[in-house]
């Protein structure tokens, strides 16, 4: 079963994205609209999207950072940093960073693709979601200093509609906003994470459909 989404991905991911429509669906209105107003010299960022096979389940794992002075502070993510200028490539990028943040060395053989790039405002990052697919559940030794915990969700949590909801967030300038967001085993999915995830849920439609 792993190895038919493996090749699914591998072909759909070279093909035309949903990354707009996808991305849409999981913000307000107005920080779409700041997205769409990217800035000239954006800093170049990778995640990686982990899928595994488990209990005839697909999971992929999550990170909740800590709280810190920072934009993306106590909020739940994908493994992932920065570019820097010794990587080759933001594949490169997500896979230092998984083996960072998480402990996980990924080999390059199974990365399936990439998911649209996305502008985020706050950081002013533009962030390129690789996926990887890989055959058994991963051993994670986690950064303490990147992450706060890890959680394995099943991907057709994020499928339930009783999982999508509008949330409401308080953000670090003390600005309360109502946006969509999944709440899965009481834990909120929301901003970047959220869109990036979507997009991935539109993707896999027709191979979860099967």
């Amino acid at each position: 079963m792993i190895k038919n989404l493996e090749i699914f991905l591998r072909e759909k991911l070279q093909g035309d994205l949903p990354g707009f429509e996808a991305h849409a669906q999981m913000t307000e209105n107005m920080r779409m609209r700041k997205m769409q107003q990217q800035k000239s010299t954006p800093r170049k960022a990778g995640v990686l999207i982990l899928i595994y096979h488990q209990n005839n389940q697909f999971h992929i794992p999550f990170i909740l950072r800590p709280v810190y002075q920072g934009v993306h502070s106590g909020q739940m993510a994908f493994p992932g940093g920065r570019y820097e200028k010794e990587d080759k490539d933001l594949i490169q990028t997500a896979i230092r960073e998984t083996w960072e943040e998480i402990g996980v060395q990924i080999d390059r053989s199974k990365i399936v693709g990439s998911l649209s790039d996305l502008y985020i405002p706050p950081s002013n990052s533009l962030v390129t979601p690789t996926v990887a697919v890989t055959y058994e559940k991963p051993s994670y030794t986690p950064d303490p200093r990147e992450v706060d915990k890890i959680f394995d969700f099943p991907i057709h949590s994020f499928v339930a509609e009783q999982n999508k909801k509008q949330v409401k967030i308080k953000l670090q300038n003390g600005v309360n906003i109502k946006t969509p967001g999944f709440v899965i085993n009481n834990q909120v999915i929301w901003g970047a994470t959220a869109m990036i995830m979507n997009e991935l849920l539109h993707i896999l439609e027709g191979f979860m459909n099967d």
